[in-house]
């Protein structure tokens, strides 16, 4: 095994970060430091400034408002001022200090040179004084660099008038003299930090990586299959616990080893016990495993599939389809119905790649889409069928409404006509509306069903009642009702709701002058009801189709009598709702019986 480079190692990476560190923490130290010392020594001495040109500008003031021209002596402003300046005015740090009287003349500094002179004009010391506004400023000198504290000072008398100003010039190099001395004590100090904590940080490192170090080798050992060796370990540490860990490790991949063809036998029970099929191939495409699932669903066992192309057993042309792009496909409906029954079935195809990435096969699922595909079209089915209840009525609007706004209107006796087709039209499309509501409601459980109990014999007798006096007299209704009271819980308006739909369409079918017959039959744990005409009846072939949603018999007729095609299907909801049954017997040209049953009050909830 090649050892590590030394910017590659733990050993020295550990070494270069502390040292690293430390420089950070230093330099972040110092300059916050000497940031701050700077500012504290700068402020120090332009307080210091400040407070003796406060008594200098306090003594001088008083000396130019004295009167010197009935003074005997021989005192004067000029030597008045050498005295104050003696006296307040001397400092190391002071390289020029003026005093100017308002006529721009020097008459007091320490430099006897420039006495009696008057200021220059690209001097600051005029502006101060004809304003009275005391300037500050920081220059560097431009033959030596030194930095100078420049301060004028403006003096006035009483009525705030001008008399002078107090021109001073300090060095300011004694401070920064001061940091760089301090700049050079941290240099020196990082330089020794940098040096203990490299030989700190050696001997840290040391310690961290020989552990390391040993685990390396035991890995090297440990991947050519001997199990035999453990590594030391040196302390309870992270370092120890990670040495702990390996040796349980090894423990661990030795047990694994043994138990790997239990594993894959395990494998090979999940994949026979599946509900969906796998079929896995090689890159060639030709399968090596498939499942019991898979061969219920193909039809053939893995015998008579094995090495053959995936796309000849699941059908698939193999020029129209691209293999590779194939590999990136999310599914495949396949179609493997015959003549005997209808059989589609998803392919979810995933690619297999090796180590470096090659494409090394397909894992293929599987799984039956045979009824989704049945509820798919069913809904197909019912929007189709909703879109061409909902056209006709309103095709038939259009074009009444179409002649109406042509002129039919003016005509008495056609617009009458045309607006009561209008009307009907309109209403029957309301129906056919809340139908549909009805049905999404029962389909999502969001219709409330409120029971109660209720005696069925007199229940059903007012139903009837209502039809006897809204029916064709023609037609008759007869009654086979028991006498004795029978007791059920249900909600009244949905099994009125059923009764009404059924006997419309028994009305609607019957012959004039004939009757209908209901018949209620208590049985032992339901009652059942039958409502029979004598109507066309219906196809044994269509008989089971009639409760399905806007199925019609006789399309055409229907429409023509104005149903939406949805009354049975709401009574069967109904029914199923009460835990009853509904169905239909009937044969062509002998009317039709519809029977309908809901269960009677257990004992436990009766009386």
């Amino acid at each position: 095994m090649k050892k590590a480079r030394i910017f590659q190692s733990i050993q020295w990476k550990i070494t270069i970060i502390m040292i690293l560190l430390l420089l950070l923490a230093i330099q972040v130290i110092g300059a916050y430091f000497a940031q701050g010392l700077e500012t504290e020594l700068k402020e120090s001495f332009e307080q210091s400034i400040e407070e003796r040109l406060e008594v200098l500008s306090y003594n001088i003031r008083d000396a130019f408002l004295t009167d010197y021209s009935d003074d005997s002596s021989e005192r004067s402003l000029e030597r008045d001022i050498a005295s104050i300046l003696a006296l307040y005015g001397q400092s190391d740090t002071y390289t020029n200090l003026q005093v100017v009287d308002r006529q721009f003349r020097i008459v007091g500094t320490n430099n006897q040179e420039d006495m009696g002179k008057l200021v220059t004009g690209n001097s600051s010391v005029r502006p101060a004084i004809i304003s009275g506004t005391p300037l500050r400023s920081i220059q560097r000198d431009g033959v030596t660099g030194e930095r100078h504290l420049i301060r004028i000072y403006p003096l006035s008398n009483n009525e705030d008038e001008p008399i002078g100003a107090i021109y001073l010039e300090a060095s300011m190099e004694g401070i920064y003299q001061q940091l760089s001395s301090i700049n050079t004590i941290f240099f020196n100090g990082t330089l020794i930090a940098i040096v203990v904590s490299a030989v700190v940080g050696i001997l840290v490192a040391r310690s961290i990586t020989k552990p390391i170090s040993e685990m390396r080798e035991q890995a090297r050992v440990l991947a050519e299959g001997d199990f035999s060796q453990k590594v030391n370990v040196y302390g309870t540490d992270e370092i120890g616990q990670l040495a702990n860990t390996f040796n349980e490790m090894k423990e661990n991949i030795k047990i694994a080893n043994h138990t790997t063809e239990e594993e894959r036998r395990k494998l090979s029970l999940v994949l026979s016990n599946m509900s969906d099929g796998v079929i896995s191939t090689n890159e060639a495409g030709q399968i090596t495993l498939m499942n019991d699932p898979a061969a219920i669903l193909i039809g053939q066992s893995f015998e008579q599939v094995r090495y053959k192309s995936i796309f000849e057993v699941l059908h698939l042309d193999e020029q129209t389809i691209n293999f590779v792009e194939m590999q990136d496909s999310s599914s495949i409906t396949v179609d493997f119905s015959d003549a005997d029954h209808f059989l589609l079935l998803k392919a979810n195809f995933t690619a297999v790649h090796d180590e470096v990435g090659r494409f090394s096969g397909l894992i293929t699922v599987l799984s039956d889409v045979t009824e989704l595909e049945k509820v798919e079209r069913e809904r197909r089915e019912f929007v189709s069928n909703v879109s061409h209840e909902l056209r006709t009525p309103l095709t038939t609007m259009r074009s009444y409404l179409e002649a109406l706004t042509d002129g039919a209107w003016e005509n008495k006796e056609i617009a009458p006509q045309f607006l009561e087709v209008t009307q009907n039209e309109t209403d029957r499309m309301i129906r056919l509306v809340n139908d549909l509501l009805q049905l999404s409601k029962m389909d999502h459980k969001d219709q409330e069903i409120v029971k109660e109990r209720v005696n069925v014999v007199p229940f059903f007798h007012h139903v009837l009642d209502r039809f006897e006096m809204n029916k064709d007299e023609s037609i008759k209704i007869e009654r086979s009702i028991p006498r004795e009271s029978i007791f059920l819980w249900m909600d009244k308006d949905k099994i009125i709701q059923v009764v009404d739909n059924i006997m419309s369409n028994a009305l609607k079918y019957s012959p004039k002058h004939d009757s209908i017959r209901f018949k209620l039959t208590k049985e032992r744990n339901r009652i059942k009801i039958m409502i029979a005409d004598h109507g066309p009846g219906i196809p044994r072939e269509k008989l089971d189709k009639i409760f399905d949603r806007f199925y019609r018999a006789d399309a055409a007729r229907s429409r023509k009598r104005g149903g939406t095609g949805l009354g049975l299907a709401i009574a069967k909801e109904i029914i199923i709702n009460h835990q009853g049954q509904i169905w239909a017997e009937s044969s062509e040209g002998q009317g039709t019986k519809v029977y309908f049953s809901l269960p009677l009050i257990s004992r436990k909830q009766g009386d």
